[in-house]
């Protein structure tokens, strides 16, 4: 009686823990679940790919563990083993040890410092996030700007002298220097 209000107390904790468990392990299933990975994206670098693939088998796992641990285990069957086991009195000293031991149950705390380097980490990707986004979109604006002045039969030396200026200022100065093999291999 005196018992109750504790056992309470570590079984709504062991609950509460089960459920955030399972909340987060939700909550990261439906994000997956929202990633195109037949995206080109993770099919371009072979690298990647692999990595993709173990991070998709990982979370599989995961999952299934997270399925085969949800409910409480069974309890044992000690009649069984009674009667497949020679030595009873083993069986019966390890039923009566299982029955009398409550062991604690196991926590995990996230340290403070734990959790500020993952806090780190996250920034650092998303500024790495930032940097990629932009880097794409310059390089999209070369594109275009490569394809509007792409070089054709029609194209003049003058036209490349505006498209390529720092190339024409490099040549023209090999040219007033009469460096006529600089670029070459045999110098």
């Amino acid at each position: 009686p005196t018992h109750a209000p504790t056992i309470y107390k570590e079984v709504k904790a062991q609950s509460n823990a089960t459920m955030s468990f399972s909340g987060a392990i939700r909550r990261t299933a439906q994000r997956l679940s929202s990633v195109d990975w037949s995206s080109p994206v993770f099919k371009g670098d072979h690298e990647l790919a692999a990595m993709i693939s173990g991070f998709r088998a990982w979370t599989a796992q995961a999952d299934a563990m997270a399925e085969k641990y949800s409910a409480p285990p069974t309890p044992v069957d000690f009649a069984s083993a009674k009667k497949s086991v020679r030595d009873v009195a083993l069986v019966d000293a390890l039923e009566k040890m299982y029955s009398s031991s409550s062991p604690p149950a196991q926590t995990y705390e996230w340290s403070a410092d734990d959790q500020a380097s993952k806090a780190e980490q996250i920034e650092e990707a998303k500024a790495g996030l930032a940097f990629t986004q932009e880097m794409i979109e310059d390089t999209q604006k070369e594109i275009a700007y490569l394809r509007v002045n792409k070089t054709t039969r029609d194209t003049y030396t003058s036209d490349l002298k505006e498209v390529y200026p720092d190339i024409a200022d490099e040549v023209e100065t090999e040219i007033e220097k009469r460096e006529w093999f600089t670029d070459t291999l045999g110098k």
